[in-house]
């Protein structure tokens, strides 16, 4: 069969590329003005077939590599993060949420789970960035070299893999890179400490008379750290407290009867009474502090809430100045590549990489009050004051129980440097007249340093905080075995009172580390005119390939036994391997009929054989139909299996801590009749009251290997509109729906707690057996949150994008709205009652309206962009929990959010190119009561308005 010259010099091309990926750079839909010369075949997004033209069969959102580097941010995940398919569940402002995580920039596709988005470089695996998962850390992509960002939303897991569940991101490289690019950026915070810097170098250049190309880039990026304290809307602490205003009551039933009044309103300048840095102690009904002298007087108390444990306008422990905004971080990425055709049959391709990251995230300081056991000091204690010996004496106290925030001790403090190796080796080539091939090997290892500081030793603070005056007036130990290994005394009395040598003695630094390895062998064949059908020709392709996936966690040994402040996490290891089989067609069905200019049948599968799980399958239909030359169709259908990753089933059941949990089953939470009978199977009374409502929770959390496989349908229906009277105009509109069977899950403390006695069927469910309560007061004991198959999820909702390129004033006009419009979000937690579900679309995270609106105006050597996010209002409680309290809060959401940025460039003759930019350009507050450090509103700027300007060169 006989391919021309320039087809063949298309699928050369495209092999070359290294990449199953789409061509352009600019439009899902791509300009009419290529279809006369589309006679080319290349790699679309989507499929591994050559096709002629570059339309993708299913949806698709490209974003060119430019608009995303020339910005303010970070890095790219910043940016991407502001895309309405994705959610902005890890990026640098909320990556410290979690113990290990600081400085990562994760993807989340629909924000169903970082676990179910598949991120690829030039269409093959990368290795993770975290622990036990799949994740991959954008910084890990070289930026200099980004030629495009391709999100595929639609059947993606029997094309690329099973864990492609909501979709694949897929960053595309340039290729044949020539000559030298330089590039400087630096930012600066309008309000605090905040800026940044990025400086990156590329160098390529051919060789063996342009046979060969091998090019180096070298990049450097890095921020400075910003705490809540050092801006004027973040500083002001604030608080939720019980109204007193509201009067709900019980009925005869036991259920409460609500009065239309808000249960908790917030305030600011409101916080945790019961501790302080300086230390206090409640004695004879009355709160204690100390001066930093160590002198004890009244605390302020101010206006108390009804538990007695929060205050207004008081002395109270401000949370406040340990909130971290933004983190310190740095990242340093080297990569080099090059390709050598032997022959048009044989073309040789290599790539290697290393990254470093730093990043750094500063919590609480270690304290001791109810949730952590208050220090005891007895009367006899060294560095009593006077004030409280006589205070003791009055009332007969041989000791008193003091709590204390140890400030003065040092924050805690986790150091996080990652260092990832990738290492790519192939081949690709065609042969005959219509075969292309590829095969590759690749290896990566992502290698976690994490040193934990100011991590208090349990032991030597007890030792060292128990201190005796001798007869020669030495203030020593009070344990004479502790005096002999260098005890230091300490005093708690004061903030400032805990002395250098003192601190050295309670702290250690602990240090952990991880490992995870990832190798992958993939060959491929690929044919686009297999064989003629009446309508056109048979297009075909398929491929092996083999992968092994491997994660190693070694914890401090010495804070694995519980000794220190710090959780006990214990050692983790597990890996698994996974052999597949995949195959794709596309065959024309019909041609040059009325109302069908072309009808394509578009299939792809998947076998895969994993050694935890054992076999599972993949596969999706589609139809490709275009009606006219303006107007086409498409839809897919698709089936996964998602394997549980190495975390999942392998991670241990470490130690944590649950703060702010409401008990359901307590006297002041609004309850339904079905809470009401269940509380009281479980034998708690009706007037059950928590001992202390600020007090945490002992809990577990880890991996199950008693895991199924979770499985997931979806489906597409779009179509794509190019108007041949209005040229550069295009419309697609995308329905999707996504349902995932016993999906995998760590079910939150606090929802576990609610889902335990809020079902309908009774306690005889999988989240009342992750509940432990005292047999005798029947106060929580600990939660267990394992991972587990909770019923089911689904999401559906439109995405849409309008783009619209034209010449105006002699200057060149591109736009594009992109945006989804999220019709439902559920969640099915109880396997023996399906019709139960919790409605998420339209709470915090899960906006139902959301879109990005970008703009960029060129004419001659000047251009400006701007860029504009569209946030729709969120309330903060479901339908399901407003139907079981209807005034919960005075704080029942968050209005539209709309943050726009700004840029102008100049591109001089000489290769020089100037830009200045504004993000957050009008200074764009966040909603009230928050700071967008959690997993809902880290999509919300935190940093205010910021200045940058970019200088580059090529030559």
């Amino acid at each position: 069969m006989y391919l021309n010259s320039k087809v063949s010099n298309a699928v050369r091309y495209a092999l070359t590329a290294t990449t199953f990926f789409g061509f352009s750079a600019h439009s899902v839909a791509q300009d009419n003005t290529d279809q006369a010369v589309a006679v080319e075949k290349i790699q679309v997004t989507g499929s591994r077939i050559l096709r002629e033209g570059a339309i993708a069969p299913s949806p698709v959102t490209v974003i060119s590599g430019a608009d995303l580097v020339e910005t303010g941010a970070m890095n790219i995940g910043e940016v991407l993060n502001e895309l309405p398919s994705l959610a902005a569940t890890f990026s640098l402002g909320n990556s410290g949420r979690s113990i290990g995580t600081a400085g990562l920039s994760i993807l989340d596709l629909r924000g169903m789970g970082t676990s179910r988005t598949l991120v690829l470089v030039d269409g093959r695996r990368h290795v993770a960035s975290s622990a036990g998962s799949a994740s991959v850390d954008t910084n890990t992509i070289p930026t200099a070299w980004l030629d495009s960002v391709e999100i595929i939303t639609g059947g993606a897991s029997a094309v690329y893999g099973a864990d492609a569940v909501t979709g694949v991101v897929n960053f595309r490289l340039k290729k044949n890179i020539t000559g030298v690019d330089f590039s400087a950026t630096k930012g600066k915070g309008e309000e605090g400490p905040y800026k940044n810097d990025k400086v990156s170098l590329s160098f390529g250049q051919d060789f063996a008379d342009g046979r060969g190309n091998i090019a180096f880039a070298a990049e450097y990026a890095s921020q400075d750290g910003m705490n809540a304290n050092d801006r004027d809307q973040t500083r002001t602490p604030y608080m939720s407290v019980r109204n007193p205003a509201s009067k709900d009551a019980r009925d005869e039933n036991g259920v409460f009867v609500h009065d239309g009044i808000a249960d908790n309103i917030t305030l600011y300048n409101t916080g945790w009474l019961d501790n302080l840095p300086g230390g206090n102690t409640y004695v004879d009904g009355n709160w204690y502090a100390f001066d930093p002298d160590g002198s004890v007087r009244l605390q302020n108390v101010g206006q108390l809430d009804s538990t007695g444990y929060k205050c207004t306008d008081c002395e109270f422990l401000n949370l406040t100045r340990y909130v971290e905004l933004q983190p310190t971080f740095d990242r340093m990425n080297l990569n080099t590549k090059g390709t050598f055709e032997v022959s048009e049959a044989l073309n040789l391709f290599a790539e290697a990489k290393y990254v470093r990251t730093r990043g750094q995230s500063i919590g609480q300081p270690a304290f001791y009050d109810a949730t952590n056991a208050p220090v005891v000091i007895q009367r006899d204690n060294a560095f009593i004051h006077q004030s409280l010996a006589t205070l003791m004496d009055a009332n007969n106290l041989d000791s008193i129980e003091l709590n204390r925030f140890l400030e003065d001790a040092g924050r805690r403090t986790e150091d996080n440097t990652r260092s990832t190796k990738r290492f790519v080796l192939g081949a690709d080539g065609v042969f005959g007249d219509d075969w292309a091939y590829e095969a590759y090997g690749l290896f990566g290892e992502t290698r976690l340093k994490q040193w934990n500081r100011n991590n208090l030793v349990r032991d030597n603070f007890d030792k060292a905080t128990d201190a005796i005056r001798l007869s020669s007036g030495e203030i020593v130990c009070r344990d004479e075995a502790a005096r002999a290994k260098g005890c230091v005394p300490v005093s708690l009395f004061g903030d400032g009172s805990i002395s250098e040598e003192g601190r050295n003695w309670i702290n250690t630094t602990s240090y952990g580390h991880s490992t995870i390895r990832q190798t992958v062998f993939n060959a491929s064949v690929n044919n686009s005119a297999l064989f003629e059908l009446p309508a056109g020709f048979m297009g075909f392709s398929a491929g092996v390939e083999y992968r092994k996936e491997e994660s190693e966690t070694v914890p401090d040994a010495f804070a694995s036994t519980g000794a220190t402040f710090f959780n006990a996490f214990q050692y983790s290891k597990g890996d698994f391997n996974v052999k597949e089989v995949f195959a794709e067609i596309s065959a024309p069905l019909l041609t040059d009929l009325p109302f069908v200019d072309e009808l394509l049948f578009d299939a792809a599968v998947r076998y895969a054989d994993y050694s935890t799980i054992g076999s599972a399958t993949s596969w999706k239909a589609g139809l490709d139909w275009t009606i006219t030359s303006e107007l086409r169709m498409r839809a897919t259908y698709s089936e996964a299996l998602r394997a549980p990753n190495i975390e999942e089933l392998y991670g241990p059941q470490d130690q944590t801590f649950f703060r702010n949990i409401d008990d359901p089953c307590a006297l002041d939470n609004k309850q339904t009749a079905t809470r009401v009978a269940n509380c009281k199977a479980l034998g708690i009374a009706e007037d059950f009251v928590l001992n202390d409502p600020g007090a945490s929770v002992e809990g577990l959390t880890g991996g199950n290997p008693n895991l199924n496989a979770e499985e997931s349908q979806s489906y597409t229906v779009g179509l794509v509109y190019q108007p041949e009277f209005v040229q550069g105009l295009s419309l697609t509109l995308d329905y999707w729906s996504i349902e995932i069977d016993d999906a995998i899950d760590a079910v939150k403390a606090q929802d576990i707690l609610n889902k335990c006695v809020d079902s309908a069927s009774g306690l005889n469910n999988q989240f009342c057996s992750l509940i432990k309560r005292d047999p005798n007061t029947k106060q929580l004991d600990l939660i267990t949150t394992i991972y587990q198959n909770v019923a089911a999820q689904t999401a559906k909702g439109v995405d849409f994008e309008l783009g619209y390129d034209v010449d105006v004033f002699g200057g060149r006009l591109n736009s594009k709205l992109v945006g989804t419009y999220l019709e439902s979000r559920r969640t099915y937690s109880f396997q023996d009652a399906p019709g139960e579900f919790e409605e998420e679309a339209g709470t915090e995270g899960d906006a139902q309206w959301q879109a990005n609106l970008s703009l960029k105006y060129s004419l001659g050597e000047w251009s400006a962009s701007w860029r504009t996010l569209y946030v729709d209002a969120v309330s903060r409680y479901s339908e399901q929990d407003l139907a079981i309290n209807p005034d919960p809060s005075d704080n029942m959401g968050y209005g539209s959010y709309f943050l726009s940025n700004a840029q102008v460039a100049y591109q001089f003759d000489n290769g020089i190119k100037l830009a200045v930019g504004i993000d957050n350009l009008f200074d764009r507050n966040l909603p009230s009561f928050t700071r967008g450090t959690t997993e809902f509103t880290g999509l919300y700027n935190n940093i205010g308005r910021m200045y940058f300007t970019t200088a580059s060169y090529k030559f």
